[in-house]
């Protein structure tokens, strides 16, 4: 009974579970009015039934949770050929432990014609004779309808033509602070509505309420102040209607609602939508940039290298990370400084947050403040939105400035301001932004000569040399060169799915005795070449012009490559390659994996090397193997 009640029901119902968005129950009069089927609008998502309204369903939905009842004429629905705007009224219900919203709906435009039949009827059925004397008409008015006018939530006023107060139910009188009697007879406009929401006045002649009687149409507003009798302002909706008698109009009526509450749950909503979107765009950016950092060079997160040279690197990061000490890396290109700046960062306080790099050389001077900073919309030509720049995106992280020695001499000064302050204003904005940011800064250049060219900033210089670092070429270092050839070549295996590739003994001599002058960049990429180009498992590299006049003659960790050997030098030189290789073989000379593969020699070749060199075969049978080259 109750559930056929329900579809018979005048009034076109909803019932909607909000949490799930879905419309759980309709009558006849509601599918009727939104003119759509019960088995499509019992699938129909309610955002989607009034999609072109969302941000004021929002609003109205909560307000219902919150208050458990609310009125609005604000929705539309979407789901008829024609929008169809809409006065709801909703309420909370629970069933079953569940929360629901029941909805009355209402079309507009229907309402507004049965008013104006139900006034036209009223003032034939009243026999009042004219609206001249339209004080009387209002008094009339309240005094048959006092009991439904004191119950409504509105605020009502009437005015007559010049815009004189003649009524104002309790409502009104509430909102505004003022009693009925020190409204009436007074002009309306001048009490309540005489400035706008700035203080601005706010001429009679453009008010909407005076407008009524003008065009004598019916005027809605949704954004408006009224000014209450203490001085504060009051934010409404209202709809004024002209009133006539005989085709004349003879004042108007204005029906308002105090909508303060709402504007501020609609700001609230907006200031937690734009943080939502700011920090989205927070996050898109910080893996923007991640996975540009998990596709750079060098990213795999360990440094690579046993040479004493490359421990004491070790032992620096070591100190410095624990602490908020900026870091100043030099050395050459290629030498893997990026690769020292993230080791630092991933073992201090801060690697749960990103490592944004910057490079500096990369930057127009133009863009500089903007790439770094961030600006406003609106801010320059092209600033077609809010940017957050590089600083803000590494707060409480690190910001790694690669290449500091290239950023232009007149934009070291704004750098520095934030290196010591840790704020900073974006481009086009006056508000300061603190951050806390560690400092890593990379260079190639020696900063102490570009200060002494006046090419570089002295306080900035000692500013980012508090903790510094040098990279150590790989020509110093050449100890280190087959582990790292290892390192590379195993990648390449993977990333070109030929697991065999090895690199020979011979081979690895050459790459020993080679001057790197592009460094550990350099061997990655001379690995990778020729792991491409290699026509069997063995990796030759007869392209490296070794030349031993290019070796770098100062002392090193590393062994001098001698340009002269005697006799007894080449022989033993000759006798631990052997030796080496038949270690790693275990004896065997021939076939794959044999010792005359590994040294790039034929076997009968290797056979009558050991036999004149006089090594024991024997020896090397029962002997584990060594690693091969990876």
């Amino acid at each position: 009974m109750t559930r056929e009640l329900f579809n018979a029901s005048a009034v076109a119902q909803l019932a909607i579970e909000p949490m799930s968005d879905r419309v759980v129950a309709c009558n006849e009069e509601a599918c009727s009015l939104l003119k759509i089927q019960r088995s499509e609008l019992l699938a129909q998502r309610v955002s989607v039934l009034f999609a072109d309204c969302f941000p004021q369903l929002l609003v109205f939905t909560e307000e219902v949770l919150v208050h458990g009842k609310a009125w609005s004429d604000q929705l539309v629905t979407v789901s008829a050929s024609q929008p169809i705007a809409l006065e709801v009224s909703a309420r909370t219900g629970q069933i079953d432990n569940q929360t629901y919203l029941f909805l009355a709906l209402n079309s507009l435009t229907e309402l507004a014609e049965r008013r104006d039949r139900s006034e036209a009827q009223r003032h034939y059925l009243s026999g009042i004779g004219h609206w001249n004397q339209v004080s009387r008409v209002f008094q009339e008015f309240e005094r048959e309808n006092q009991l439904i006018l004191d119950a409504v939530g509105e605020g009502i006023y009437g005015v007559d033509a010049n815009g004189v107060t003649t009524f104002v139910n309790p409502a009104a009188q509430r909102i505004l602070g003022y009693s009925a009697e020190q409204l009436a007879g007074k002009n309306m406009h001048t009490m309540v509505h005489h400035s706008h929401g700035d203080g601005s006045h706010f001429h009679a002649e453009t008010c909407p309420i005076y407008a009524a009687f003008r065009d004598g149409t019916v005027h809605t507003v949704d954004d408006d102040v009224f000014w209450t009798k203490s001085g504060k302002q009051v934010n409404v909706e209202y709809t004024s209607t002209p009133i006539r008698d005989n085709d004349k109009i003879v004042g108007a009526v204005v029906v308002f609602r105090d909508v303060s509450q709402k504007r501020a749950d609609e700001k609230r909503l907006l200031a937690a939508l734009n943080e939502i979107q700011q920090l989205t765009t927070r996050l898109e950016l910080e893996n923007a940039y991640l996975i540009e950092e998990i596709n750079s060079e060098f990213n795999h997160h360990r440094i690579v290298g046993k040479s004493p040279a490359v421990q004491n690197i070790v032992r620096q990061i070591e100190l410095v990370a624990p602490t908020d000490a900026t870091v100043l890396i030099h050395g050459e290109s290629g030498t893997g400084k990026e690769l020292i700046a993230r080791a630092i960062h991933d073992i201090s306080a801060c690697s749960n947050r990103s490592l944004i790099r910057v490079n500096c050389a990369a930057i127009p001077a133009d863009l500089f403040e903007s790439e770094f900073f961030g600006h406003k919309k609106g801010a320059f030509t092209g600033a077609t939105h809010d940017r957050t720049g590089r600083f803000e995106l590494a707060d409480g992280g690190t910001l790694f400035l690669d290449e500091v020695g290239e950023i232009p001499l007149h934009l070291q000064g704004k750098l520095l301001r934030v290196l010591q302050e840790q704020q900073f204003e974006r481009v086009g904005d006056t508000a300061t932004r603190k951050v806390n940011v560690r400092i890593i800064a990379a260079t190639n250049k020696d900063l102490k000569d570009s200060v002494a060219q006046g090419l570089f900033r002295e306080d900035l210089y000692f500013r980012l040399n508090v903790f510094p670092i040098e990279s150590v070429p790989l020509r110093h270092r050449k100890e280190d060169i087959e582990l790292l050839t290892q390192h590379f070549l195993q990648r390449c295996r993977s990333q070109l799915h030929k697991q065999d590739l090895k690199v020979p003994l011979s081979e690895l001599e050459k790459l020993k005795a080679y001057h790197w002058p592009g460094n550990i960049r350099e061997l990655e990429n001379v690995i990778e070449r020729h792991s491409i180009l290699a026509q069997d498992d063995m990796l030759r590299f007869d392209g490296l012009h070794i030349d031993i006049s290019q070796e770098d003659t100062r002392p090193s960790s590393s062994t001098k490559v001698q340009a002269l050997l005697t006799e007894d030098q080449v022989r033993e030189q000759e006798l631990q390659r052997v030796h080496r290789a038949l270690a790693r073989c275990r004896g065997k000379i021939s076939g794959p994996g044999g010792a005359a593969q590994m040294l790039g020699v034929k076997p009968t070749t290797l056979s009558s090397r050991i036999k004149k060199l006089q090594i024991d075969l024997r020896k090397y049978k029962d002997s584990t193997p060594l690693t091969e080259p990876q």
